[in-house]
């Protein structure tokens, strides 16, 4: 093996490795998800080379500049001022779903209208309509972090397959036997995973168009689904009140997680694939291994069902939506509750994971100004919150 180049990835922080192989170019990744302001760059740097042979001695302080860029950006007060930028028209009929590509430069909307929208984020020009389903567009998704296809999923039963800058469809997937409401990508953008109300997902070829697996086992209506990181392995949550980790390879069960008392509103994995993370209709929150199955805590507190549920991009934190109008940030490795939000008149429907230490930071600017004035001005003038 030769090492190429490096990648320096900020969120969450890592290094990717390029290095030659069999005279093929592949990548790996460092994560660095601990790594804070404090970390001693050199002690951390002397662990990475224990257990990564293709850091050697010349690369060593490469290696730890890297790690200091990575610091230097964590340290940098990004305050941005949050203000109605355009309003756009964009459909006939409501919406169902919105999403962006990686780069944030385009977002897809999907519509009761039967069809999916592509639009330029800054112009608020609309790029492209993809038509061609009978039916309600529900589900939709660019192929991160590549952003050259879309997938959409609809009340026709049927998925397709989109190229995002030529509008072209590629293949329409069918086969489900009733509404698709939820879709994902894998991480390689070679697979397509849908769930639907006939209680089954499905996992799609790319290239070909056509039906990898079937994934029965579910009773009821699957409504989320998520790959982890690495591609290896989905998890579907279900209105049956369970949730399933699948492995991809084989179409195959690898654990039923049985718990939660009410239907499953959404799963995710962290980032480095140990954890996962349900919400639930019963209003409470579990955290499993992802390994063995086991739920390890149960977050609770709100009063109503659990919408939404999501990780930080580290997997630290945990992000919590609920009908009861409040958001909730929960530590992932203590499970407590930091900060309840309050504010929002009705339900909350969604959190991204983008926002949830933006989230805890408003609200820790909030609570320190409330105990002392003097902060309360300097910091709202200089934070434009």
């Amino acid at each position: 093996m030769k090492l190429k180049r490096f990648f320096l990835r900020y969120y969450p922080p890592g290094i990717i490795l390029e290095y030659e192989k069999g005279g093929y170019l592949r990548t790996k990744s460092i994560d660095l998800l601990d790594l804070t302001s404090e970390t001693n760059p050199d002690e951390l740097l002397a662990v990475i080379r224990q257990s990564e042979p293709l850091i050697t001695e010349s690369r060593a302080d490469q290696v730890k500049q890297l790690i200091l860029r990575l610091q230097q950006k964590q340290g940098q007060q990004d305050h941005h001022r949050f203000c109605f930028f355009k309003e756009l028209k964009a459909h006939i009929l409501p919406l169902t779903n919105v999403a962006f590509d990686k780069s944030g430069s385009r977002f897809i909307t999907g519509s009761y209208d039967r069809t999916c929208r592509v639009w330029d984020t800054a112009t608020g020009t609309e790029l492209h309509t993809l038509e061609g389903h009978r039916n309600v567009v529900y589900a939709i998704a660019f192929n991160n972090p590549y952003g050259d296809k879309i997938a959409t999923g609809s009340f026709d039963k049927t998925c397709k397959l989109w190229c995002a800058e030529t509008a072209k469809c590629f293949h329409t997937f069918r086969g489900h036997m009733a509404e698709i409401v939820c879709l994902a990508f894998d991480p390689q953008s070679t697979l397509v995973a849908t769930g639907s109300m006939d209680a089954t997902a499905k996992l799609w070829d790319v290239e070909t168009g056509e039906e990898v697996a079937t994934l029965t086992g579910h009773t009821a209506e699957v409504l989320s689904l998520c790959f982890n990181t690495v591609g290896n392995q989905l998890v579907t949550g279900s209105f049956d009140h369970t949730v399933v980790i699948w492995d991809v390879a084989s179409g195959r069960r690898v654990h039923t997680l049985i718990g939660h008392m009410g239907e499953i509103s959404n799963v995710q994995f962290n980032w480095d694939c140990s954890l996962i993370v349900t919400g639930s209709m019963d209003k409470t929150c579990k955290l499993w291994e992802a390994v063995s199955g086991k739920c390890v805590a149960t977050l609770v507190g709100h009063k109503e069902e659990v919408l939404d549920v999501c990780f930080d991009l580290r997997g630290q934190l945990i992000a919590t939506a609920s009908a009861d109008g409040t958001a909730r940030v929960f530590s992932a490795i203590t499970h407590q509750c930091l900060v309840t939000l309050e504010g929002h008149n009705g339900e909350i429907s969604k959190v991204g994971p983008r926002t949830v230490v933006m989230l805890l930071l408003i609200w820790l600017i909030e609570y320190l100004a409330s105990k002392q004035d003097v902060l309360k001005v300097g910091v709202h003038e200089k934070c434009h919150l």
